[in-house]
């Protein structure tokens, strides 16, 4: 009798799709739906097995000591503040730079403007604040919702307004961007499709249209974000040869992750960026452009693309790999510092691999994984990430004695910022010798 039962409970809720779903198309169509909802997309180079396998393996928990602040950290580190800048101490002149990075938003335009809003990014209308100087978005902004229009539109406003106001927007692309120019429409909806009013205008739209345009200007693979402006403006080479305190006081941002053997991670990050925009030209520039998959079959590459176009978009590449949020500690713990020291960073900041309830801190804040599903197609906790850095000077007797050279205070705080909580993940300070 409990085989029956349990052959019954298995039977019917098969006997009941297939009676809804009557046709092979109808099937194929669930199936896709199914597709659509899944936390990881997979790469098309993977097989359904392998995927399935990534889907069911959990990212690893974030680092112990992290906490969530008390009342007295949470005055400290206001998120209501100003922009940074120099500020005067004494006859020597101080200086603060506040970033706030924000993973996926797949098409949710109402809980973006939520993040943005709590994380002072943008005001109650949707307008830059001035209240920091550097909004990275980490990619991912298209699939699995319905604004995406709405939402680069948005991206590129601000984009203007925060140079207006002496500020500046990053923007990295995802996998998902990468995806759709190629072809590769898995995980589109019909409902989003629709609001371009047809596959051919979407497709238009993401190839050489007011999209396809935008990636290809403002949008790049990586990015290496200094802290201090000795270093140079967003996406300045590291140099190997700079022996400065703060030759490596800057954070890279990426959709995926650097892995530790690919092999055009330098110069950082221009190798990757010139990699990533000669790739998109081939795509945008593919005449005709090819139909979207499905229904029609996988179009991949271009025949032209290069090895190390190849490469950039394979599974070990910085769009898809997953590997400092889904390998072990002691493992991903070993490798960090090598791949911080050629990058010429302190910390990796990476999107694609959602964890739902928090913003993921391993390796003492060296990598942090800030994707938690803020899209209403996963509905997880709505989070931005805050880096709060500031060089001060101070004088010989507050500090060491340094015969002629000037002393300064070096302090960094990074932060998950929550709707109804802020939680530090990492902080430092020291005292740096030198002229800055």
């Amino acid at each position: 009798m409990p085989r029956v039962s349990l052959t019954l409970a298995l039977l019917v809720p098969l006997v009941a799709i297939f009676l809804v779903l009557r046709s092979f198309d109808d099937l194929a169509a669930f199936a896709r739906v199914q597709l659509a909802s899944w936390p990881f997309a997979f790469h098309p180079d993977d097989n359904a097995q392998d995927a399935a396998q990534i889907h069911l393996k959990q990212p690893f928990s974030s680092d112990s000591h992290s906490h969530s602040t008390s009342q007295k950290q949470h005055q400290d580190l206001n998120v209501e503040g100003k922009a940074g800048g120099s500020t005067d101490v004494g006859e020597e002149k101080g200086f603060t730079r506040r970033i706030v990075a924000v993973g996926d938003l797949h098409g949710d335009l109402g809980n973006a403007l939520k993040v943005l809003h709590m994380a002072n990014v943008v005001d109650g209308e949707g307008q830059w604040s001035g209240g920091v100087d550097f909004f990275v978005q980490t990619g991912d902004i298209i699939d699995r919702g319905d604004d995406t229009i709405k939402l680069y539109a948005w991206m590129d406003d601000l984009r203007e307004q925060s140079l207006k106001k002496g500020g500046t927007v990053l923007t990295n692309l995802g996998n998902h961007e990468w995806m759709n120019v190629i072809g590769d429409w898995r995980y589109v909806h019909q409902s989003e499709i629709a609001t371009f009013g047809t596959s051919e205008k979407r497709m238009a739209r993401l190839m050489r249209g007011r999209i396809g345009k935008t990636w290809a200007a403002n949008y790049t693979t990586t990015s290496r974000l200094p802290l201090h402006p000795s270093l140079g403006p967003p996406n300045t080479d590291y140099d190997p040869t700079d022996d400065s305190p703060l030759s490596h006081a800057a954070v890279s941002f990426v959709h995926g992750g650097l892995a530790p053997d690919y092999p055009d991670l330098t110069p950082f990050p221009s190798r990757i960026n010139e990699l990533g925009s000669s790739l998109l030209y081939k795509l945008q520039h593919r005449n005709p452009p090819p139909a979207p998959h499905p229904p029609h079959p996988y179009p991949g590459l271009p025949s032209d693309a290069t090895p190390a176009e190849q490469q950039l978009y394979g599974t070990n590449g910085p769009l898809w790999y997953r590997g400092w949020a889904l390998e072990p500690e002691q493992k991903v713990c070993s490798a960090v510092d090598d791949v911080l020291q050629r990058t010429g960073t302190r910390r990796m900041i990476m999107g694609h691999t959602p964890n739902f309830e928090k913003i993921v801190s391993r390796c003492g804040g060296k990598i942090i994984i800030i994707d938690t599903g803020i899209s209403h197609a996963y509905g997880g906790v709505l989070s931005a990430l805050s880096i709060e850095y500031s060089l001060t000077p101070i004088s010989a007797e507050e500090g060491l004695s340094t015969g002629n050279q000037k002393l300064w205070k070096e302090r960094e705080v990074v932060s998950a910022v929550y709707e109804d909580h802020k939680e530090i993940l990492a902080s430092s300070e020291q005292e740096l010798v030198g002229e800055f």
